[in-house]
């Protein structure tokens, strides 16, 4: 721990992103400045990109703080235009919570991310109708261990599959 206060332009980053349309420098810092029970991650992403696909949250609550430039709130089948100083929410809930922000200006969008933490916890995407589950999964060290699995509600097994 560095201590109870970090400056955001300390924050280390690193590059995060898929294909043409996902692109971003993000740094996770809730850990490095001592919070225990919320994360806060720094996100900058370039014009014409997201950093993450339109998800919703079973059991973590999301909050973006706008620092710099303009884009998109995109927030269950409705779109909001948002800019430096914004305050968006990102309760849990079903698809009508699903969430993205979308840099659509010609500069920088810098935002950052802070979230409660809950363990397990289970993602939906809908756009690409899959889910992930987690338990016990750090992403900034996938390998240490703990339980996390992404698939499509068709691919569901009986619950007896494998059963003696």
């Amino acid at each position: 721990m560095s201590g109870p206060i970090l400056n955001v332009n300390d924050v280390e980053m690193r590059d995060f992103g898929n294909g043409e349309g996902f692109a971003a420098r993000i740094g996770s810092f809730g850990e490095r400045i001592g919070s225990t029970g919320m994360g806060v991650m720094l996100h900058e992403v370039e014009p014409g990109k997201k950093a993450f696909p339109f998800h919703n949250h079973h059991k973590i609550e999301e909050l973006f703080v706008i620092l710099e430039g303009e884009g998109t709130y995109r927030f269950g089948e409705k779109r909001y235009p948002i800019k430096a100083g914004d305050v968006c929410a990102a309760p849990t809930g079903g698809p009508d919570k699903a969430h993205q922000i979308i840099n659509t200006s010609n500069k920088q969008l810098k935002y950052l991310g802070i979230s409660t933490k809950a363990d397990p916890e289970v993602v939906e995407y809908p756009d690409s109708n899959k889910f992930v589950v987690m338990s016990r999964f750090d992403w900034s060290n996938p390998k240490a261990g703990g339980i996390r699995h992404m698939t499509r509600p068709e691919n569901s097994l009986d619950y007896f599959d494998g059963e003696e």
